[in-house]
C-alpha cells in the first residue's frame, strides 16, 4: 500500500516534469526562424551585432545570416523566399519586384550625414596619373558597377549631372561583384568607382586606387541603403516584421553609440571592432582590419526611420532611366507604417 503511494507520487511528478519540459519545449520551438540577407560590409553591423549579441533570439527569433556579393540577387532572393528580411541600396531589381507585388521597404540604413565621412569617389592610379584629378575629369571615362540600375549607377549619374554633362558620357561597365570591379579598379581596367569609406580609404592608403571626392557632395541626405523584406511578411506577419525590427534597431542603436558618437568609451570601440570583423576583412588579420572598420562607420538609421524624399527621387531616376515602368509607384514600393519616414 504504502509502495502504491509512493509510486503514484512518483508518477504525478514524473507527469509535471513531462508537462514543464514539453512547456519549456513549446516556448524554444515559437521562436520564429528567419534569413536575413547582408553584405559583407560595416554599414550592415547592425546585423552582426544583433546576432551576435542575442537580440534576434530575445525578440524571438532564430536568425540565419546569409552573405550577398550586390543588391539586385538580395532582391531576388526576398521575392523567392530564400531570405525574410535584407538590407541594401535601392535597385532597378528592387523596384520593379516592388511593382510586381513581391517586395516592400520597411526601413533605412546606411544614410549619408554632413560631419560623418561617407562614401568616396574613386580613380584607378592608370587614370589619375592620366589626369583625372577630380569628379569633372570623370567625362569619357569607365566606371564600374555591379549591375545597370545600381546604386553605383545611380551615384554615376548623380555625379555627373551635379558635373555637368550626361552620365551617357561615362562608359558604364557592370561588373556584378564588388571583388571584380576592385580588382579592376586597382589594375586600371576601369578608370573610376564609387563605394563606402571603409573599403575607399583601404584602398586609397595600400596604394591600389585614389581618392578624388565624396558623394555626399553630390547627394543631399542620400538614403544609401534600406530595409525591404516580401510584401507578404510587410502586410500578413506584422508582429514576424516588428520583432526583426525592434532587434535590428537594437543593433543600429548600439553601432551609432560604440562606432559614431563614441558614447561608450575605447573598449567598447575596441570590442565592437571584433565583432564586426568576424563579418568584415576576415581575411586580414585584425590588426590590419580595425583601422579600416572603424574608418569606414557611417550613420545608420536611428530605429530604421526613412529618408522618403532621397527614395522619391531615387525612385523618379529609375523611371527617367526608362529602368523601371513610368507607372512605379511609391506606393507600391514602401510600407510607410513601420518607422518615422521624412
Amino acid at each position: 500500500m504504502i509502495f502504491d503511494k509512493k509510486l503514484n507520487k512518483l508518477c504525478k511528478n514524473l507527469l509535471v516534469s513531462v508537462a514543464v519540459l514539453i512547456g519549456l519545449g513549446t516556448q524554444v520551438f515559437a521562436q520564429d526562424s528567419i534569413n536575413v540577407g547582408v553584405l559583407r560590409f560595416t554599414s550592415h553591423s547592425a546585423a552582426f551585432i544583433a546576432y551576435e549579441k542575442g537580440y534576434f533570439k530575445e525578440a524571438g527569433l532564430t536568425a540565419k545570416l546569409v552573405p550577398f556579393q550586390a543588391a539586385a540577387p538580395m532582391a531576388i532572393a526576398i521575392a523567392s523566399g530564400d531570405i525574410d528580411y535584407g538590407v541594401t541600396a535601392i535597385s532597378g531589381a528592387l523596384v520593379n519586384l516592388a511593382e510586381k507585388g513581391a517586395i516592400r521597404i520597411i526601413g533605412g540604413a546606411l544614410t549619408e550625414e554632413k560631419g560623418v565621412d561617407g562614401q568616396k569617389i574613386l580613380v584607378s592610379n592608370k587614370a589619375y596619373a592620366s589626369g583625372v584629378r577630380k569628379a569633372s575629369d570623370l567625362k569619357g571615362r569607365s566606371f564600374g558597377l555591379t549591375q545597370t540600375g545600381s546604386s553605383f549607377h545611380y551615384m554615376a549619374s548623380q555625379i555627373a549631372k551635379k558635373e555637368g554633362f550626361s552620365s551617357k558620357e561615362i562608359s558604364l561597365k557592370p561588373l556584378q561583384k564588388v571583388g571584380v570591379i576592385i580588382g579592376a579598379l586597382k589594375s586600371g581596367q576601369i578608370d573610376a568607382w564609387s563605394i563606402v569609406p571603409h573599403i575607399a580609404k583601404a584602398l586609397h592608403k595600400s596604394g591600389g586606387a585614389k581618392i578624388i571626392g565624396n558623394v555626399a557632395d553630390y547627394i543631399d541626405g542620400y538614403q544609401i541603403t534600406t530595409i525591404f523584406t516580401s510584401k507578404n511578411n510587410a502586410t500578413n506577419k506584422r508582429a514576424l516584421t516588428k520583432n526583426f525590427l525592434a532587434a535590428y534597431s537594437k543593433g543600429i542603436k548600439e553601432f551609432n553609440d560604440v562606432m559614431i558618437d563614441k558614447k561608450r568609451g575605447a573598449s567598447a570601440i575596441e570590442s565592437t571592432t571584433r565583432l564586426i570583423h568576424k563579418y568584415v576583412y576576415t581575411s586580414r588579420p585584425y590588426k590590419k582590419a580595425a583601422g579600416s572598420i572603424q574608418a569606414g562607420s557611417m550613420r545608420l538609421q536611428p530605429d530604421g526611420r526613412l529618408n522618403l524624399t532621397s527614395v522619391k527621387h531615387q525612385l523618379d531616376w529609375f523611371k527617367a532611366e526608362k529602368l523601371v515602368p513610368a507607372s512605379a509607384s511609391i506606393k507600391n514600393l514602401v510600407d510607410t507604417s513601420y518607422v518615422k519616414t521624412y
